[in-house]
């Protein structure tokens, strides 16, 4: 991958608020919307959510899971040059009390100021989706199959 792609994708991660998140719901791929908040070295996605939702339901069966970052579509005349990552991992939940919980809840709402109101909701914990892989997109022409050392790497652009 070239260092444009690299600082691409890492503008992308950093600058991009909500993922589309990817779970199996009766065999088949089930997707939904998320906010979400990384690690500084993108060895972590976390994402808030309600053990209620379908796509909870989903990790608790099976924790294989992918999030989808995408370029905000700008109207040009051609959207599959936007960019996009397609991140592979598994989701392990994190309880309310659990060592680093409290420095999640500080970034979260940093990121997602009107999130406090789901903090006080017993039912919302944060899940970590440790990367596996994926594949980045940078435009036409542009693809790249990518690991948790690709997203490391980039991760100082």
């Amino acid at each position: 991958m070239d260092a444009q792609s690299e600082k691409v994708l890492a503008q992308l991660i950093r600058n991009t608020r909500i993922a589309s998140l990817g779970t199996l719901r009766d065999e088949y791929p089930q997707v939904s919307m998320v906010a979400f908040i990384h690690n500084e070295d993108f060895s972590a996605f976390y994402i808030f959510i309600s053990r209620l939702a379908q796509h909870t339901v989903d990790i608790q069966k099976d924790n294989r899971i992918s999030l989808m970052i995408c370029e905000t579509d700008d109207n040009r005349a051609d959207p599959q040059t936007l960019a996009r990552v397609t991140i592979r991992g598994k989701g392990e939940i994190i309880q309310n009390g659990e060592p680093g919980y409290s420095l999640l809840k500080k970034q979260y709402l940093e990121r997602f100021i009107e999130a406090e109101q789901l903090f006080n909701l017993t039912d919302f914990n944060f899940w970590r989706i440790t990367p596996r892989g994926g594949r980045y997109v940078a435009g036409f022409a542009k693809a790249f199959n990518i690991t948790a050392e690709t997203l490391q790497k980039v991760s100082i652009r």
